[in-house]
Formats: structure tokens, sequence, C-alpha cells
């Protein structure tokens, strides 16, 4: 396109597509993900389905997508069936992420201190093109320990914050369920390092201590990590109950 003899790139004026053509898209962006991203998820595959239904909602940062994304598909690696419990799950993206890749999961229930508004716009979207989660997610804005949890149930956390993912961990625990979390805001004032620091870095020697402690309540664990491009808060720690 010409504009008074001069072509759109002469003038400095650029297109959403020609930027997403040529800047490397970074999947640690806190950026929100708006119909403007759609070009960026033109593919076939089951994530590209996910990430515009995300885009239609427009309210979801594009690394909580991606993180939802990769600790949902190592969970349904290891893990098969059972209602979803996401403590902490903010607009449950990563419980519908679980239901959409196992549909033997009767439902999901998202719980958060409080849940936010644009949450039943995120769902809304998802079910527009999985018709099948409608009816099966529920959200309720409560603390965790006052969340019934059955030993058939999945527990899972996304970047609970410090301490809250020791929450999550022993009322997975106390029920005896299968449980995955993805820690992040490591303080060691509040969290146990098990004496490890002396070793390792302190964040590290908590998530340590967490597997020890999974270990000892009986649970086989598995350590695992999503890709470091999306959060250096990627160790992903799964346990499941030794029966």
């Amino acid at each position: 396109m010409a504009v008074s003899g001069y072509r759109v790139g002469d003038l400095g004026l650029r297109t959403p597509a020609y930027y997403h053509a040529t800047v490397a898209l970074s999947r640690s962006s806190k950026n929100r993900l708006t119909s403007y991203d759609l070009d960026r998820f033109e593919g076939r595959t089951l994530f590209d389905r996910i990430a515009r239904a995300v885009c239609a909602a427009d309210c979801l940062p594009r690394k909580e997508l991606y993180e939802a994304w990769e600790t949902a598909r190592r969970v349904r690696r290891i893990f098969r069936g059972g209602r979803v419990v996401d403590l902490a799950g903010g607009h449950g993206l990563a419980a519908q992420i679980l239901l959409i890749l196992d549909d033997s999961s009767p439902s999901a229930l998202v719980v958060d201190r409080e849940i936010p508004a644009s949450a039943a716009l995120l769902h809304e979207a998802l079910a527009s093109t999985w018709p099948r989660l409608s009816g099966r997610v529920e959200f309720a804005a409560a603390q965790m320990d006052d969340v019934p949890i059955t030993s058939g149930d999945l527990v899972v956390s996304v970047h609970a914050c410090g301490a809250l993912t020791d929450v999550v961990l022993a009322r997975a625990i106390a029920a005896q369920a299968r449980v995955a979390v993805l820690p992040c805001c490591h303080d060691r004032r509040a969290c146990e390092t098990g004496g490890l620091e002396g070793w390792m870095d302190p964040a590290l020697a908590i998530d340590a201590t967490r597997a020890a402690r999974l270990s000892a309540a009986g649970y086989r664990v598995r350590t695992q990590t999503i890709p470091s491009a999306i959060t250096p808060k990627n160790r992903l720690l799964i346990g499941e109950p030794v029966s």
C-alpha cells in the first residue's frame, strides 16, 4: 500500500500482523492476550485452540496461558480422572485445561480467596469451543481450609505464592489425594528449608523439603520442570499416594 508515494513501511506504520511476524514471541510476557494476538495462534493444535479462546476472553496475561498449559499437560501424562481441585486457582485456566485433556474427570472446583470478575468471561470463551465444560466448573471464593477434599480428587496449584503452596500440600496429604504444585515466591522466613540452604539456593532448599515431606507422608514423588523461558519459578512437584 502507498500513501502519497511512500510505502507503509517508509512511514513507520506497522500492523499487528507485521509485529507478530517479525518480533519473537515472549512466553513470559505479562501482557494481556487479546483479539490482536489471534494470528499468533493460527494452527490446528489443541494448544492453539485453547490460546484462541483465551485471546477471545481478553483477560489473561500471556505467561499464565503457558504456565497453565505446560503444567496441565505434564500432570495429565501421569494422572487421569478425578475431580480437579484448583487451589489458589485465580481464573481457573489450569483446571479447565485439565478437563479438556481428560474428559473422564467429572468436574473442577476452582478455589481462591477472591475469584476474578473476568473468570466467567474466560470460562464462557472456553465453553464456546468445548461445550462439555458447561456446568462442570465451579468457582468458590473461599479459604483453602474451608473446602472439602477427598482421596479421589486431583489437587493442583499453579504459582500459589510462598507458604500457600505448603497449605495446598497439607490439604492434599490430609486427604491422601493426588497433588501437583508449581511453587513461586519462595519465602525462607515462612517456608521450611530443611536446613539445606547451606548446600543449595534457599528456594531450591524449600522445594526439596516439600518433596521430602510428600515422601515421608507415603507419596511417590515426581519432580519435573516447565520451560524456564516461561518462568524461572518452573519446578513442578507431583505426588501420588502409594497404596
